[in-house]
């Protein structure tokens, strides 16, 4: 736990008390502060009861004695309306921050300087992240990861001089932490996401630019208008990382190309040929980013090179599940979206492609380009008609309507193909809400499956 005592003998607000929301209640008041926590779920008021925190129904708080309100990310701060605490809380003058704003501030005051990477973007962060991590961990060093990857940034041990805190933010997070100033901010890239919470893409996207405004050094993937404006602005401590699609190729910028890393000056700097967990352009960028940051923390380029053969990669994403004969299973249950699942459809050919569950805007008809890789398709859950539409007379498909279904039938038609490495991929590109409590769980039903086929 990372004590905050910047609020010691204060009284705090706090709102929301899932995960984060409750470490965070239990580092301030670890820290000295006075905690007055309250949630709309009857169920986590209970349990930060339990753990010794002080509740009360905000609603009915002097608002007068209070230093600051923290909000927990998954809270509308502005869209698509404020909270009804935000409303109180502007109204009384009272500010409003969220859990790493205040590790932000504590590390200002007990380490300030220490190593502190924030990463950012809409697609590939919890992947770079997870990356960043590893290598730095392989190499011997005192690492902390968490924030949106999954441990909350509060339950992970103090900032201290020798200590690296890789922290991934969403632009929730990002919208909540005024002082953010990371040692190395990094923005992977832009594509439109969470619009209904920040209402148009050019202020989701000055939400996410605020990440590396603040920090010593700023990695910036190139990809995406709006990712390189934000790098032409940065004119200092910049670090550009290109994935060249054609034959232009950006000067000044490490690229990512045909697995490998390179420096501007074309001098090889690593290379992510063979490793499974790094297939693809996508994470070339990935493993680009992450090299520029392990460098930029001292690491050398055996040590970087290590830690990416041996990244084992995230469950759910593009995960290798396993094999039978020639069929390779993959996991990648964690694409929710088409902008997703795309990265796994450029990784592999010969796919016999499960998808399906509750839908996003667009559906699958961005993947339309990708179709000549995929050999089947198998489909699940509330999207099945819709995507059957998109898929007609270009793509042989079958309605399994479940993930057991799918599974079947999906290794039965790979068993059959002439391919020399058929591919049975899970990329729902959908939700899971229809079926599963969650992508985890929904990648979780699929991998036990296919550790039964094994």
């Amino acid at each position: 736990m990372t004590p905050i005592t910047t609020f010691a003998d204060s009284r705090v607000a706090l709102f929301g008390l899932g995960g984060s929301g409750l470490a965070t209640a239990l580092a301030l008041k670890a820290g000295g502060a006075r905690v007055l926590a309250w949630d709309d779920n009857p169920d986590s008021v209970a349990r930060a009861e339990a753990a010794g925190i002080e509740t009360q129904d905000l609603r009915g708080a002097d608002w007068s004695d209070l230093a600051a309100l923290v909000l927990a990310p998954g809270v509308p701060l502005t869209h698509p309306a404020p909270h009804w605490t935000v409303g109180l809380a502007q109204g009384a003058g009272v500010e409003i921050v969220g859990d790493i704003e205040l590790f932000c501030r504590e590390r200002a005051k007990v380490a300030p300087g220490s190593p502190f990477v924030a990463i950012t973007g809409t697609n590939g962060k919890s992947t770079t992240t997870a990356l960043i991590a590893h290598i730095l961990r392989a190499s011997g060093r005192d690492v902390q990861m968490g924030g949106n990857i999954g441990t909350a940034i509060l339950s992970l041990e103090p900032p201290a001089a020798a200590r690296i805190h890789v922290i991934e933010m969403s632009s929730f997070q990002i919208d909540l932490t005024p002082s953010l100033n990371p040692s190395v901010g990094v923005l992977l890239n832009i594509t439109p996401d969470h619009l209904d919470r920040h209402g148009t893409l050019e202020q989701y996207a000055a939400i996410k630019e605020r990440l590396i405004q603040g920090s010593d050094l700023a990695v910036v993937g190139i990809d995406d208008r709006l990712s390189r404006e934000i790098a032409e602005r940065r004119a200092e401590r910049l670090v550009r990382v290109h994935v060249p699609r054609e034959a232009v190729i950006a000067a000044d910028a490490l690229i990512a190309r045909d697995a490998a890393v390179f420096d501007p000056d074309g001098s090889r700097l690593a290379d992510v040929s063979g490793i499974g967990s790094l297939r693809g352009a996508h994470n070339w960028q990935n493993a680009a980013v992450a090299v520029a940051v392990a460098r930029a923390l001292g690491l050398d380029a055996e040590e970087i090179q290590a830690g990416l053969r041996s990244f084992p990669g995230l469950p759910h994403r593009m995960e290798e599940v396993g094999r039978r004969g020639r069929v390779l299973f993959v996991n990648d249950s964690k694409a929710t979206n088409a902008d997703s699942t795309e990265k796994a459809l450029t990784a592999f050919r010969d796919i016999h492609w499960i998808l399906g569950g509750k839908a996003k805007d667009g559906g699958i008809f961005p993947l339309v380009p990708y179709f000549e890789r995929i050999a089947h398709a198998y489909l699940i859950g509330a999207a099945s008609d819709a995507f059957a539409a998109t898929l007609e007379g270009a793509v042989p498909y079958t309605r399994c309507e479940t993930i057991e279904r799918a599974v079947a039938a999906a290794a039965e038609g790979a068993d059959a193909s002439a391919a020399p490495e058929p591919v049975v991929l899970l990329s729902p590109a959908c939700a899971s809400y229809d079926q599963f409590r969650s992508f985890e769980q929904r990648g979780d039903r699929f991998r036990d499956l296919v550790r039964a086929l094994l």
